[in-house]
């Protein structure tokens, strides 16, 4: 839980929140209502998620629209963004760098033209080169993200980093995140990453469930709500310009979910090792996010699947309201 003290600083302040309709970006528009807020959100999602926020429909992409909505705004969470698995980001490369780079460098230009006081940023796992344990001191500008999906959420790390340098401006935070699931996850079967595309599957009744790879790759598997607890606490107390880990900080195999998801779901699975797993392992350090804000997750893997599912059960449909860049191409 975050502190009332923490939560007051949010109380009648005008808060931006691009994204708003997504996976983290729900929790965090919860978080800030609560907090008493005034919410806008702006997203392509034909979607209402919370109706004390301002639901804004508009493309990011367009660096006028982004200096009208970030307009009079005090404090911007910019968690806007093109999801995709790794077989449609690599396929499709301009459908994911091209609105990523235009999205981020126009939504934090207007931001700092317009002078909003605090901004953060979330980057990815993937913006790191591939390692077991990924740690922020092991990063260096001249280092080479996993994929090249990772150079777009890169971009705007630098763009920060470059405010920083120019213009001294150290209230934009950045934060990387770890393979983040929970309600609101994309369940689009085309673009769904890994959790939420087991589940659709076995709700549509694929049988048996056919696993890629052996099961033993291991992930860092983080609950949307402690994600969006993770990103106010690191907006609340800043990164300086830099990017902190927020993960669970642990591993979880493939394995270990599919024997979770079976605890509590009745399906046959197998795993087909004919087919790829990814890296062996990855997972965060959250060593720094501990240590500067406090910050630890509180939601069990087992916990945090029986809520995902419960929610995917009631909301089977939604991802049909989300814009897919995949397949929706704009001229």
């Amino acid at each position: 839980m975050i502190k009332d003290d923490i939560l007051n600083t949010f109380n009648g302040r005008n808060v931006l929140v691009t994204g708003g309709t997504g996976l983290i970006g729900r929790q965090v528009v919860d978080i800030l209502c609560n907090a008493n807020a005034h919410v806008k959100i702006v997203s392509l999602d034909k979607l209402n998620v919370d109706n004390r926020a301002l639901h804004v429909y508009g493309d990011l992409s367009s660096f006028q629209f982004c200096k009208e909505v970030t307009n009079d705004m005090d404090f911007v969470f910019h968690m806007a963004g093109v999801q995709g698995t790794v077989q449609t980001s690599s396929s499709k490369l301009a459908s994911h760098f091209v609105p990523m780079l235009m999205i981020n460098t126009n939504l934090l230009e207007a931001a700092r033209l317009n002078g909003i006081k605090k901004l953060i940023y979330t980057s990815t796992i993937g913006a790191y080169k591939d390692n077991a344990i990924l740690k922020e001191s092991d990063y260096t500008i001249e280092s080479s993200p996993m994929s090249f999906a990772g150079w777009a959420k890169r971009m705007a790390e630098l763009q920060v980093y470059a405010y920083k340098k120019q213009y001294g401006i150290n209230n934009y935070s950045v934060v990387r995140l770890s393979n983040i699931y929970g309600p609101g996850d994309n369940f689009d079967p085309e673009t769904a990453m890994v959790i939420p595309a087991l589940m659709f599957r076995i709700h549509h009744g694929e049988d048996p469930l056919a696993v890629w790879g052996d099961g033993n790759a291991v992930r860092d598997f983080l609950y949307s709500r402690d994600a969006a607890e993770g990103l106010i606490l690191a907006f609340h107390y800043g990164t300086d310009g830099e990017f902190v880990n927020i993960g669970s900080g642990k591993g979880q195999s493939i394995r270990d979910v599919v024997n979770v998801l079976r605890s509590f779901i009745d399906f046959n699975y197998i795993f087909d090792a004919s087919k790829p797993s990814g890296a062996p392992k990855r997972v965060m350090d959250i060593t720094k996010a501990r240590d500067k804000f406090g910050f630890t997750p509180t939601t069990e893997l087992s916990k945090g699947l029986q809520l995902t599912w419960q929610w995917f059960v009631k909301n089977s449909e939604e991802h049909k309201n989300k814009l897919n860049y995949f397949v929706d191409e704009r001229k």
